[in-house]
């Protein structure tokens, strides 16, 4: 049992070292006591706070309250990010501030799990990394945006013409570029599933050293009950493992995703939170 504990105490140890380092590609950080607060240098998602790298001490809602003070004064999400198991404390002090806390499966494909094999789809499907000039990526980036607004697994309204109405309201945004930038440095990896020249489903990952996060898994709402998600996640793995890239995880959006995600490998070892304002 101890060996356990240990392994997982040094898995969790990990993930928080890539969790410190992986905004900082495009972001400046100012520490508030117990907690850091990254923020986005230039256009882009905003980023969070999160507990300091190797904070292991109390965390008030003092703490969480002077955070939020300043996210506000910068005109920023009041947004947190934490592992339950690595920081219990702040939950509760997140919580005492009127914040609420939604919980996410953390999953880890670990380096002695073997690549998973990308699943066959329709003969029309393609599943392929997006590079740097695909004429695909604007379409891999407008349809996460898409199903996310529509959450769930169940299929859903928005199809190919809202998928392409979203590529063009974000012609002009930059993203893009962005994302053209970060692929050319290495920081950002896409795959997706496409069909005659669009994705209907693409995510992500960030590889920083051993560690990668698949992120931004979405698959057109039409489209959803085919697959294409598992078929994504396990080309970004693929990918993933080419680049050198060990250990591999995700944050499920619930226990019904998790349990897809599990077929590929992965396994529950924590629990992610994230704190907002109640909308």
């Amino acid at each position: 049992m101890s060996v356990d504990l240990d392994g997982c105490r040094e898995l969790l140890g990990r993930l928080e070292q890539y969790y410190d380092a992986v905004p900082r590609s495009g972001a400046r950080v100012e520490y508030l006591g117990p907690l850091s607060l990254f923020i986005r240098e230039g256009q882009g998602w905003p980023f969070y706070a999160r507990p300091a790298l190797g904070w292991s001490g109390p965390v008030s809602a003092a703490d969480v309250n002077r955070v939020r003070a300043r996210q506000r004064e910068l005109g920023i999400p009041e947004s947190f990010e934490w592992v339950a198991e690595t920081t219990p404390a702040l939950r509760a002090a997140a919580e005492q501030t009127g914040l609420v806390v939604h919980e996410h499966p953390l999953m880890v494909l670990g380096p002695d799990v073997p690549t998973p094999v990308v699943p066959e789809l329709a003969d029309s499907m393609v599943v392929r990394p997006v590079g740097p000039d695909d004429p695909v990526l604007p379409s891999a980036l407008a349809v996460p945006h898409l199903a996310f607004a529509d959450p769930g697994t169940r299929v859903g309204a928005a199809g190919m013409a809202e998928l392409s109405e979203a590529v063009r309201s974000r012609a002009d945004d930059g993203s893009v570029e962005r994302t053209v930038a970060r692929i050319l440095a290495g920081l950002t990896c896409v795959a997706a599933a496409v069909e005659d020249g669009k994705a209907l489903c693409a995510g992500q990952h960030q590889p920083v050293g051993p560690v990668s996060e698949i992120v931004g898994v979405g698959t057109l709402p039409t489209a959803r009950r085919r697959g294409l998600a598992l078929a994504v996640t396990a080309a970004l793995i693929a990918d993933a493992r080419s680049r050198g890239v060990e250990t591999v995880f995700l944050s499920a959006g619930d226990d019904d995703v998790a349990r897809i995600y599990a077929r590929l490998g992965f396994r529950r070892v924590a629990t992610a939170l994230i704190a907002e304002p109640v909308e």
